[in-house]
């Protein structure tokens, strides 16, 4: 298609075109045979891309943002506590959501760009008595990505519920629920699962399932109550049609056809794909001199790369030349350095062509902003790391 751009920004992303074909078919009704066979089985798949073969896997028609309260209310009750680990912009956002739901929230927020450290997270557990413990494994304001399964096994040493904002890691970077003993690990459609926005993904341990079954007082959301969503849930995996809301029917039919797609290519080969394709682009900007807000290379994700801009150039005037040259790129989000990187999404559907044509087009931006360097340069490196 000419003048169409590469969204390479860290969600929405690009869509395989069997997914765009699905969303757009004739929208059937919520208890036709084939919508009910199609949601049964994108609820076995989440179970297969999450390697949780024993967890309860929900769907529901809402943004990302519907997921983290999916998980704060239906596992906290007033006046338990919480922990939450924030590494960026939406760590930050579990403290508001969990004190409205009634708890005392405790937050571990680590320096800009850097992960919270392993011994706060053990020290802050064993003196304290919480019952959940939130972590975002990829914050996409900062590219810094959580050790969860070291989490995940602490959380089990003190008894802790482990919720899991996956959001811009499901799918894409290394999660092994339940061999790493994770509660809730949660998502959204439009980002590695690779489905246009409108659900929220996520999929609970019995752990978590049988603490949600032990509260004394009742759910504070009526839309996000699990006792009204797991009979609806637990019907279509029957192949039963039931009801509580209206679903997203057409963008249920693109989640299979997604999911089927993601279990086809293996998550063992989709990790392995992901952290390649990361390594490529990094080595195109380093090559060209850029500096990363998440400082620790280790600790950087596979599915974004945040970049600063170099000195003398800003956002105003490299982004659009980058578009000019036919990519899309975002812009910074965390609010205290805004204004001084921009980030790139690399996830889903995304080949070695689009890591080439990204940095081709950086290239292209940061000549036209008289940043010197010698061209090609970034392509090179790319290629060699492929």
């Amino acid at each position: 298609m000419k003048d169409r751009s590469l969204l390479m920004i860290p969600g929405p992303i690009e869509f395989e075109p069997e997914v765009m074909t699905a969303l757009g078919m004739p929208t059937t009704s919520h208890v036709a045979p084939d919508f009910i066979e199609a949601f049964g089985r994108a609820l076995e798949t989440m179970r297969e891309v999450w390697l949780a073969p024993n967890g309860q896997p929900f769907v529901i028609a809402g943004s990302g943002t519907l997921a983290m309260e999916l998980a704060g209310a239906n596992l906290i009750e007033p006046g338990d506590r919480a922990l939450v680990l924030s590494t960026g912009v939406f760590g930050d956002r579990f403290e508001d959501l969990l004190t409205r739901h009634g708890a005392e929230v405790t937050v571990l927020r680590a320096p800009l760009g850097c992960i919270v450290p392993h011994e706060d997270i053990e020290d802050a557990l064993a003196k304290g008595s919480y019952k959940l413990l939130t972590v975002t494994h990829v914050d996409t304001s900062t590219a810094v990505r959580m050790p969860i399964e070291a989490i995940g096994m602490l959380c089990r040493r003190y008894n802790v519920l482990s919720v899991v904002d996956g959001v811009c890691s499901v799918a894409g970077e290394e999660i092994r629920q339940e061999e790493w003993g994770l509660d809730v690990v949660l998502t959204a459609s439009q980002k590695a699962i690779g489905v246009p926005p409108g659900l929220a993904l996520l999929v609970a341990s019995q752990r978590a399932m049988d603490a949600f079954s032990a509260r004394k007082t009742p759910v504070r959301s009526y839309y996000a109550d699990w006792a009204k969503w797991l009979p609806i849930m637990t019907a279509y995996v029957a192949r039963k049609p039931s009801y509580f809301g209206t679903p997203a029917v057409n963008l249920i039919a693109a989640l299979d056809v997604g999911l089927q797609q993601l279990a086809a290519e293996g998550m063992p080969a989709r990790f392995s794909r992901h952290e390649r394709l990361a390594a490529a682009f990094r080595a195109g900007v380093d090559v060209l001199g850029l500096t990363h807000v998440a400082e620790d290379g280790d600790y950087r994700a596979n599915m974004l790369t945040a970049c600063r801009y170099p000195k003398g150039i800003d956002a105003a005037s490299l982004l659009p030349e980058i578009k000019r040259a036919g990519v899309i790129v975002a812009g910074g989000l965390h609010p205290d350095i805004k204004s001084e990187y921009f980030r790139v999404g690399h996830m889903g559907a995304v080949r070695p062509g689009d890591i080439l044509a990204a940095l081709g087009a950086l290239e292209s931006g940061l000549a036209d902003c008289g940043y010197v360097f010698e061209p090609g340069v970034s392509l090179a490196a790319a290629v060699r790391q492929l």
